[in-house]
């Protein structure tokens, strides 16, 4: 490769992706739930498309790189199936550890009680309802990017989206605390 085309790459990679890197890790936490695997699945997001750069035509650069995230997140889980397989208790030990340096000081202002009613009806429903609400509502995709980053049409991520949010009303509603308030 020649100086001017490795400074074309890195030109476009610092136009298209660089600027994506918050929404990129937002994304990569609500799939891993883990810092240190989404920094790493960042990483090898951002590694993918630096290498592939040149052959991306500019447009809808968040769905682009989303969509690498999520393929990368899919092989990830496809190379750890073997761990799964051979010592399942530890896997699920290290799927329920949470570090507690990373609470957010919004969850420790918020009524714990609520909170706990909120996470409880999100968590009732399935991953992907849960996929939905966590791109659109926590991490503020538009429904294209959602759906180019799910690989599914707009009308299925509204859908679902809808279900789920009348879904979680429904819970909160029948909730304690709602009854506590009343």
């Amino acid at each position: 490769m020649s100086s001017a085309e490795s400074a074309t790459q890195q030109e476009l990679f610092e136009k298209y992706v660089i600027p994506e890197t918050e929404v990129m890790f937002r994304v990569a936490m609500s799939i891993t739930r883990n810092k240190a695997d989404a920094e790493d699945l960042v990483q090898d997001t951002m590694l993918r498309a630096y290498r592939s750069i040149e052959k991306f035509d500019g447009r809808y650069p968040r769905a682009w790189l989303l969509t690498i995230l999520r393929n990368a997140a899919i092989n990830r889980v496809r190379r750890k199936r073997p761990e799964l397989m051979r010592d399942p208790d530890l896997t699920m030990q290290r799927v329920a550890d949470t570090d507690p340096d990373t609470a957010d000081v919004e969850a420790v202002v918020i009524d714990r009680t609520f909170d706990a009613d909120v996470e409880k009806a999100l968590h009732s429903l399935s991953d992907k309802f849960i996929e939905v609400i966590e791109m659109v509502d926590l991490n503020g995709l538009s429904y294209q990017e959602t759906a180019d980053a799910l690989g599914v049409p707009v009308g299925t991520v509204m859908s679902r989206l809808h279900r789920a949010r009348a879904k979680i009303r429904k819970h909160l509603a029948s909730s304690e605390v709602a009854k506590g308030r009343s």
